[in-house]
């Protein structure tokens, strides 16, 4: 995986100011520690960091290939899953090729086919292509939007990048927020509108478009959609093909000229995905799989089971090595190490996010890039199979919002009057909920109940799937890790997307089907193991510590962030926190009041780091 980034200045051109590529290119270095490259030509500037993956000598970037008198030239991040097909379709057409990468496929496909070529891509990726006759740049992004793209246009200029920093480098774009993307921070966060990125101005390539730019035109195109159709197989053949696309998926994402890992955690999805990992490795005869898990010190002491969190994962993760017979690394952190990195994931982000879920992730990325460089992990399967509460709770499924953000008034009781004077809360989210309820492909026939799960399994793959999707993708390469999602897969997508939810759900258990899909080659307690989210810490010592930073921040007059929140309601909230653990989320399944001070305090720093201007 990689960073990429550039920009046309159809003015002024690229040569002007020749230390730019190089500061946007800087930015992104986390992402690519292994190699760096950057280009010029006319009005044009694209920069490249390499982590190596395949091909160490062959995929060095940005890559040009020239037919006659004509060039082109890419910047790309990603991996592509079919690379075999790709070639041999190449081949057909009389193409050679001068290295084994996945870039220069990708290159080759878009001379050949155009903007079409993406529909033939099969893998996660964002890419840039640089067409010199025509003048025009092509840009996608993977189907599921599991590598990220931002871009800005403004007066001539057109800039583009991995991270918001690299595009925030460039010294013609400044860090500005308007009312919008406060309404983001502050009633949409952690996840966030697609296409949104917070800063003015600033848009994030939505999952599965692609953009054609040129000097009079910025074209934007949706090249892949999910559609809904009957389901026509039995139960038994259902789980046997989504047994096929997952053990297919993760065989594909096993390629790599370096080891691969996976996360494990003991639950169903993990479990699945080391399963055939595992397997796939023997078969090849490479040696056993490493596997690694994540907890916390002292959680016998301090973990309670409540709704949401059942469970301890460590005993399960320990099961599942045990069966599969993998080499078992488990990685534990303690709270000094979370307060001690309390602000490094909005680094990697850019924007505040999952607060003490994003730190332990990023130490485990760390910790586990001290051995390898690519990892599998089971995101994205509570989305694709409906497995998180929402699916199965009357008072989410019947709620007339996001059904992991069901306390809307709570949040607005933090906020400062003067802010909510300026923006309409309740109306800005019931018009980012109606927007994706729009989008929904809807299928004649549906009776109320099965409506009505269609629409929560968009909205939780177009809206809550994607934060996750970004926490893995910047706490990861952060550190310069690779991580695959095989749940992603856009076939296993597609075929899930329209099992009907008396299929997906029939023994009334959450994910049954992928459930019986797996029935037989893991433990049948692993199998029918009830849910568990990822990990946060339980130690008191968290919520203390952040709690004493919040309280550091209010005594402060000069932070920004007191402009934005209600101080005698934060106050009261600081008192309740010292008296009672509340364990009610504000979002998703585990970020309570801890994770809330945590994201507070993540936006006064970001506001000040990033000297972020208020334009309200």
């Amino acid at each position: 995986m990689c960073g990429i980034t550039g920009y046309i200045d159809w003015n002024r051109g690229a040569f002007q100011a020749p230390e730019v590529i190089g500061k946007m290119t800087e930015t992104l270095a986390c992402r690519g520690p292994d190699a760096d490259g950057a280009w010029r030509s006319g009005p044009i500037a694209l920069g490249h960091r390499r982590l190596i993956v395949i091909d160490p000598e062959g995929g060095r970037q940005p890559m040009t290939r020239q037919y006659g008198e004509r060039r082109w030239t890419i910047t790309y991040n990603g991996e592509l899953y079919n690379m075999a097909e790709l070639q041999r379709d190449l081949a057909a057409n009389g193409h050679t090729f001068l290295t084994r990468s996945d870039t220069e496929l990708v290159l080759l496909a878009y001379i050949q086919w155009g903007t079409a070529c993406v529909q033939r891509l099969n893998g996660i990726f964002a890419f840039a292509i640089w067409d010199e006759r025509n003048e025009t740049l092509f840009l996608a992004r993977d189907r599921m939007g599991v590598k990220p793209l931002f871009y800005t246009q403004r007066n001539g200029l057109f800039a583009f990048g991995s991270e918001l920093k690299s595009i925030l480098a460039h010294p013609e774009i400044p860090a500005e927020v308007d009312r919008d993307g406060l309404a983001e921070l502050l009633l949409i966060g952690p996840a966030r509108t697609p296409g949104q990125a917070v800063f003015a101005g600033i848009q994030e390539l939505r999952p599965g478009y692609s953009m054609l730019i040129s000097r009079t035109r910025a074209d934007t195109s949706q090249y892949w959609a999910l559609t809904s159709h009957p389901h026509e197989d039995s139960l038994n053949v259902t789980a046997e093909k989504v047994r096929y696309l997952l053990q297919d998926a993760v065989s594909r994402q096993m390629v790599s000229d370096m080891p691969v890992v996976t996360f494990l955690s003991g639950g169903l999805d993990s479990s699945a995905v080391s399963a055939f990992a595992a397997a796939a490795l023997q078969n090849a005869r490479q040696g056993p799989l490493h596997t690694y898990s994540i907890d916390f010190a002292n959680m016998e002491q301090f973990f309670q089971s409540n709704a949401f969190q059942t469970g301890r994962d460590a005993p399960w993760a320990k099961r599942v090595s045990d069966y599969l017979g993998t080499i078992h690394h488990e990685i534990i952190f303690d709270t000094p190490e979370l307060l001690a990195n309390l602000t490094r994931p909005l680094i990697a982000r850019d924007l505040p996010g999952m607060a003490d879920i994003d730190i332990s992730l990023y130490l485990f990325s760390k910790a586990i890039k001290q051995h390898a460089t690519v990892a599998l992990s089971g995101e994205a399967a509570d989305e694709v199979f409906g497995g998180y509460p929402w699916f199965h709770r009357d008072d989410a499924l019947n709620a007339d919002t996001f059904p992991w953000s069901l306390q809307l008034q709570e949040r607005m009781n933090l906020l400062s009057q003067n802010f909510l004077n300026v923006m309409n809360p309740e109306q800005y989210v019931a018009d980012r909920y109606q927007e994706a309820l729009a989008e929904v492909p809807r299928l004649s026939g549906e009776d109320a109940r099965e409506t009505r799960i269609r629409e929560i399994s968009y909205l939780n793959l177009t809206r809550f799937l994607p934060t996750l999707l970004e926490r893995k993708d910047r706490m990861s390469m952060a550190t310069g890790l690779e991580v695959r999602v095989p749940f992603c897969d856009h076939h296993l997508v597609e075929y899930v997307w329209n099992i009907p939810w008396r299929i997906k759900s029939f023994d009334g258990t959450a994910k049954a089907v992928l459930r019986k899909a797996i029935t037989g080659i893991l433990p049948d307690d692993v199998v029918y193991r009830r849910k568990s989210p990822y990990p946060s810490t339980p130690n008191p010592a968290y919520l203390q510590g952040v709690r004493a930073i919040v309280e550091e921040i209010m005594s402060d007059r000069s932070s920004p962030l007191l402009t934005l929140i209600d101080d005698q309601a934060l106050r009261e909230l600081i008192t309740r926190s010292q008296t009672k653990m509340e364990h009610r989320p504000w979002f998703g399944q585990i970020m309570a009041t801890p994770q809330m001070f945590d994201y507070l305090i993540q936006i006064d720093t970001w506001l000040r780091t990033y000297n972020v201007s208020i334009k309200l």
